[in-house]
């Protein structure tokens, strides 16, 4: 073949290798959905069979609602974020109509509340923790300046936060409506409000606080409870107590995966509300420590994302749902320590749960999503569109690759 005729041979499109994809949330998220389905299974698959299902029902459920979960976060990472704007409204119609019609209509009767459709797999509460995150991205980045201005912008706060809590409150789930709760209030302070208004945030918060205890018998019981168990950890509830007796038992490095004794003995939503303590007994101190770190790598790559974002719109919404995921694995964590009244948040990735978790990896996809818009953003700055990052031909004597045009940045 001539010079002449290798020169005019039609080129290939170059393929990209840079899709803004942050390698390290990606590794962490992955990291603890496998670590979620290990102990799922660990923790679940007698109960399955006392309910005559086979050992795997509860692992191939979470890996159903994974695969759901995962399809969520492709569609909103490759989704620009600022096009959610048209969908917002519709999006807070749809979950405030679902809460209602399961509070009210169609909703299961599951430990004497009506939270769930399909056996419990579908919770529109959990929806109702990342829709309000969402909404409040965008409504705070356009209201910014009236935030502070007569009260005007905390008023309307609680009105939207209320409507929200008070159909969740009603099924009834108070932990679900305490996350909803404090998640307004970060994106409130997140979005730019005065630290002044913070304690009129604490009165408002407070007269919640005490309404909602007058109002809820479950809450009451729980705060009994827990005031007891730190007096004396033998008087705290019974559910608290099985998971301690589980962490105590596993020691530093455990008693090996699958070998735990609490979870056949009588904790309570081992799968589930309980999954940490059956962590910490089966993989030990080191295990627990593991998570923990992650959940702090997750953090740290939130705050990055959220820090590089082109517009408010992406720093409320990456660093608002990073807040969101931190919050649940944090409360979650310090229940089963006994350092919080007893909730029912799950821990994200890990704890069985069809909308928890399939509404987590969404979340996830939108961090994931904010950084892609980023590195796209940052890369037209530069002249290097993202069809160009890497050229895989190797039909030019392996010169495909450029060292002045490949992303400096790669994989962050």
């Amino acid at each position: 073949m001539t010079l002449n005729a290798s020169m005019n041979k039609p080129r290939k499109k170059p393929h990209s290798l840079h899709l803004g994809v942050d390698v390290p949330l990606l590794i962490c998220v992955v990291t603890l959905l496998i670590i979620g389905l290990v102990f799922v299974y660990s923790a679940s698959w007698e109960f399955a069979v006392q309910q005559d299902n086979e050992p795997s029902y509860f692992l191939k459920r979470q890996l159903l609602f994974a695969i759901i979960g995962g399809a969520g976060a492709l569609i909103a990472f490759f989704l620009d974020y600022r096009r959610l704007r048209k969908l917002v409204i519709p999006l807070v119609v749809l979950t405030l109509l679902a809460l209602f019609l399961v509070g009210f209509v169609i909703g299961e009767a599951r430990l004497g509340a009506r939270r769930s459709l399909l056996q419990g797999s579908i919770q529109p509460s959990e929806l109702a923790k990342l829709v309000i995150i969402i909404y409040l991205a965008f409504w705070l980045n356009d209201k910014k300046d009236y935030l502070n201005s007569n009260n005007w912008g905390i008023l309307f706060l609680m009105v939207v936060i209320g409507a929200f809590c008070s159909l969740i409150l009603i099924q009834p789930d108070l932990s679900a409506t305490i996350t909803v709760f404090i998640m307004g209030a970060v994106m409130f302070f997140l979005g730019g409000a005065d630290i002044k208004q913070l304690p009129k945030l604490f009165l408002i918060a407070l007269g919640c606080g005490i309404v909602t205890l007058i109002l809820s018998s479950t809450g009451q019981q729980r705060l009994v409870e827990f005031i007891s168990g730190l007096k004396d950890p033998a008087q705290g509830s019974y559910h608290i107590i099985r998971a301690i007796e589980g962490i105590v038992k596993g020691g530093i490095f455990g008693v090996g995966i699958g070998k735990s004794t609490v979870k056949f003995t009588g904790l309570p939503f081992a799968p589930t509300d309980s999954i940490f303590a059956v962590i910490v007994e089966e993989k030990g101190l080191l295990g627990a420590t593991v998570i923990v770190l992650l959940y702090f790598v997750i953090l740290w790559r939130g705050i990055y994302i959220a820090k590089r974002a082109p517009d408010a719109v992406g720093k409320l919404l990456a660093s608002g749902i990073t807040t969101w995921i931190l919050l649940e694995a944090t409360i979650n964590i310090c229940v089963m320590l006994n350092m919080l009244p007893f909730a029912g948040n799950a821990l994200p990735l890990i704890s069985y749960g069809g909308s928890s978790l399939a509404t987590i990896l969404t979340g996830f996809g939108m961090i994931m999503g904010v950084s892609r818009v980023t590195m796209q953003q940052k890369d037209e700055l530069e002249g290097r569109p993202l069809n160009a990052a890497v050229d895989l031909r190797r039909d030019d004597g392996w010169r495909g690759v450029s060292g002045a045009r490949r992303p400096a940045n790669f994989g962050r």
